[in-house]
C-alpha cells in the first residue's frame, strides 16, 4: 500500500457541511470545542478571509481554503453581492493536536482550477450543493471527503502549494518525513514521539530501541523512508520548533531547554550550523518578511 493510503488509514476523518449557498456580510468560524479543521470552496464572488494568527487572503476567483487546526477565523462576503460557498466541518479522529494533523499548514489556499482533479470533484460539490436532490447531504459530505483525500496527495506530492504564511523548506522536508514515517508501521510510534518530545535525550540507540530494532536496521530505514539520517531529521524538527517557540515571544534561552538544547549557546550553534545566523538574527529576519 502507498504511503499517502497508510495515512489516510492512520489519518480518518470525516466531513460534515455546515453551510452551503450565499453568505453575505462577517461571520466568525472555529475555535470551539469540538477541535474541528474547516474546508472551504468558494464557487463565486469575492471572499475575504482572516484569521487570528494574522493570515489575510483575499479571493475572487473558484478557490480552496483549508485550515487543518480549529483555528478561529473571519470569512468575509460584500453585503450586497455575497459569495457562493460551501463550507463543512472536519472532523480528525486522532484529534487535531495529534502529530500528523499538527504539522501540516496552518493555512493552505489555491484555486481549483490549478488543478483538473479537484476542479472536477468542487464542480460535482457546488452541482449538489446549489441543487434540492434527495440524498443530498450525505453526498456532500463523502464528496467532500473525496476532495480533501486529493487535496492531501497534491499536499504530499508538490512543492508548489501558496500559503500566507509561506512554510520554509526545512518545514516541508519535516512534513514530508514526517507523513512518510507515520505511513511505516516499524516507524509510526517513535515519529510521533519524537514531534511531541523533541527535547528529551535522544540517541541513535534508543531511537533504535523504540522502534524495535538494531541501531544499523533502524537507521538504514529511517533514512531511506524519511529522507535523512535520525539525528539530521531530528535537528532539524528542534529547529522548526525552536522557530515557532521564537516567534511567539518565548526566550533563547526557554526555547533552548523545550527543544532538546542545555542552553541558549548549544541552540545558536545548532541555528547556525543549518541557517547560517544565531535565533535572534533569524528571528529578526524573519518579522521583516
Amino acid at each position: 500500500m502507498d504511503n499517502l493510503s497508510e495515512v489516510i488509514k492512520r489519518l480518518s476523518f470525516r466531513a460534515e457541511v455546515f453551510f452551503s449557498g450565499n453568505m453575505c456580510g462577517i461571520h466568525a468560524i472555529g475555535g470551539d470545542s469540538n477541535q474541528q479543521a474547516h474546508l472551504h470552496l468558494l464557487q463565486s464572488g469575492v471572499l475575504t478571509l482572516k484569521s487570528v494568527e494574522g493570515h489575510k487572503i483575499i479571493l475572487d476567483r473558484p478557490s480552496i481554503i483549508f485550515l487543518p487546526h480549529n483555528t478561529v477565523h473571519h470569512i468575509i462576503a460584500n453585503e450586497s453581492e455575497g459569495a457562493q460557498l460551501v463550507c463543512a466541518n472536519i472532523g480528525f479522529d486522532s484529534g487535531v493536536n495529534s502529530p500528523l494533523v499538527n504539522n501540516l499548514p496552518k493555512f493552505i489556499s489555491y484555486p481549483v482550477d490549478d488543478d483538473s482533479s479537484l476542479s472536477q470533484i468542487a464542480r460535482w460539490i457546488f452541482d449538489e450543493a446549489f441543487t434540492q436532490r434527495l440524498g443530498r447531504d450525505p453526498i456532500i459530505d463523502r464528496l467532500c471527503d473525496v476532495f480533501l483525500i486529493q487535496m492531501l496527495r497534491r499536499l504530499l506530492g508538490s512543492d508548489d502549494i501558496q500559503t500566507p504564511a509561506q512554510v520554509t523548506l526545512r518545514e516541508s522536508v519535516l512534513q514530508q518525513g514526517l507523513f512518510a514515517g507515520l505511513a511505516h508501521p516499524r516507524l509510526a510510534k517513535l515519529m510521533a514521539v519524537l514531534h511531541d518530545h523533541p527535547e528529551q535525550v535522544w540517541t541513535l540507540e534508543n531511537m533504535a530501541e523504540v522502534s524495535a530494532m538494531s541501531r544499523s536496521t533502524f537507521a538504514a530505514l529511517f533514512k531511506s523512508t524519511v529522507g535523512q539520517p535520525p539525528n539530521d531529521y531530528l535537528t532539524d524538527l528542534r529547529i522548526a520548533k525552536a522557530q515557532i517557540l521564537l516567534q511567539e515571544g518565548t526566550s533563547v534561552s526557554v526555547v533552548a531547554n523545550l527543544v532538546g538544547y542545555e542552553h541558549g549557546s548549544a541552540l545558536a550553534r545548532a541555528f547556525r550550523k543549518k541557517l547560517e545566523m544565531s535565533p535572534k538574527e533569524w528571528l529578526a529576519k524573519r518579522l521583516m518578511e
